[in-house]
């Protein structure tokens, strides 16, 4: 219902999405329906106001300042700030500025600064943002009912339910709404701060590969643009996904699905074999992905050659 209502406020005030040259899409499309995700934190927040306060204040900054940036583009130095300070509230809720050097919580922040914004980058054709999120958090519900209990299981179950209404309006041909930057940012926050909670709990760093499909194509597609001396910030056209759905012309859901199957895939070998030596675990999944993604250019050589 809240969804709905957020639809008709979208299309009175022109809360839109514009195809361009480097969209995947052709339609005039209502942004800001990831808008679900916050509202999913606030019921979370009603239930559990003393366990989710500082959570949930960082996640309605990035929410805030991702929903400003839907709908007026804001500078780089602006959204970094909002993302720093709405990280730092979850650094002290989680006591890391205590117990942690110095130089690990600045890896910290560069960590979760990076990879909401990658995720952010990822969220381009319709039912990746969703899908992907069903299948971090399915994970992470495995690992909190069947491995080691780390968070309230409501916590995990409930981004899971808005991803679900979330991908009713947008896992269609054509969709009914986008996730926007307050979808997609806001999401992640949730995730990065989830993945460190359990971090925290295991003492490994093994779980980041809940995220390492996105990682692999975010991470080898900016070294391909600093390569190519682009501006990372800027949208682009690079992503493997954006390759196969865009030059290609397969189904974004199909897509989307394909991505969702091979992290749900990934997350189950780490649940499988987390015990036994993370290093090499790590190093072969990373490794199989990159070589993965690496088709990505002889599938855009082949494309070249049909043109030339």
């Amino acid at each position: 219902m809240l969804l709905l209502f957020y639809f008709r406020v979208a299309d009175k005030y022109n809360i839109i999405d514009k195809p361009n040259h480097r969209s995947a899409h052709t339609y005039i499309t209502l942004r800001g329906g990831g808008i679900v995700f916050w509202f999913a934190g606030l019921v979370c927040f009603v239930q559990y106001f003393q366990e989710t306060k500082f959570f949930f204040a960082g996640l309605t900054i990035v929410s805030l300042i991702s929903f400003w940036d839907d709908i007026q583009s804001l500078s780089n130095k602006i959204r970094l700030l909002a993302h720093f300070i709405a990280i730092s509230l979850v650094f002290y809720d989680l006591n890391l500025f205590e117990f942690l050097p110095f130089y690990v919580v600045v890896l910290a922040y560069i960590f979760f600064i990076g990879t909401i914004n990658a995720y952010n980058f990822m969220d381009g054709i319709n039912g990746i943002t969703g899908l992907y999120t069903i299948s971090v958090f399915g994970s992470l519900w495995y690992v909190n009912k069947y491995v080691v209990s780390f968070v309230d299981p409501d916590f995990v179950i409930y981004p899971v339910l808005a991803s679900i209404v979330f991908l009713f309006f947008n896992y269609r041909k054509k969709a009914k709404c986008f996730a926007g930057d307050i979808g997609s940012i806001g999401i992640a926050f949730w995730i990065v701060y989830t993945l460190l909670m359990l971090m925290l709990a295991t003492h490994s760093f093994i779980w980041i590969l809940f995220l390492v499909v996105y990682g692999a194509d975010a991470g080898c597609t900016i070294a391909h643009r600093i390569y190519l001396r682009e501006n990372i910030f800027e949208a682009h056209r690079h992503h493997y996904y954006q390759i196969l759905s865009n030059n290609y012309k397969i189904d974004h859901r199909v897509v989307s699905l394909a991505y969702f199957v091979l992290q749900l895939l990934c997350s189950f070998l780490v649940i499988q074999f987390y015990e036994s030596n993370q290093i090499i675990l790590f190093l072969s999944i990373v490794t199989v992905l990159v070589m993965i993604y690496l088709t990505k250019f002889y599938l855009l050589k082949k494309l070249k050659g049909k043109n030339v």
